[in-house]
């Protein structure tokens, strides 16, 4: 689990959570722009809410490995979708390709 400290009070949610929101609010802080993003919660007392985040170039947001007596929150549809969000602020990266050898064409052995 992570505790995500934002905005003078701190939130607990799961590790990929925390990561993939941090990750997309630094996209969207490099792109000058801001985002809402809801997140499953886990309280004080078990439970599990939402809490919404607004994220952007002014956003402070601490997160920090935590143990808890409670289930791992997942959401790996959120975690996609925020990852796929990130991803598109990000400058395109080259695609570099390595040439595998052709098996038709044999070996050293063959000349």
């Amino acid at each position: 689990m992570e505790r995500i400290h934002y905005a003078g009070d701190s939130l607990l949610t799961g590790t990929e959570i925390a990561r993939a929101l941090l990750d997309y609010a630094s996209a969207l802080a490099k792109n000058e722009e801001s985002a809402t993003v809801d997140v499953p919660v886990r309280h004080a007392d078990g439970t599990v809410g939402r809490a919404n985040f607004l994220i952007g170039p002014a956003s402070q947001l601490v997160s920090e490995s935590e143990s808890s007596p409670f289930d791992e929150l997942t959401d790996p549809a959120l975690v996609d979708l925020l990852s796929h969000e990130a991803d598109k602020l990000r400058p395109p990266r080259p695609i570099s390709a390595v040439a595998e050898p052709d098996a038709d064409l044999g070996g050293m052995d063959d000349l």
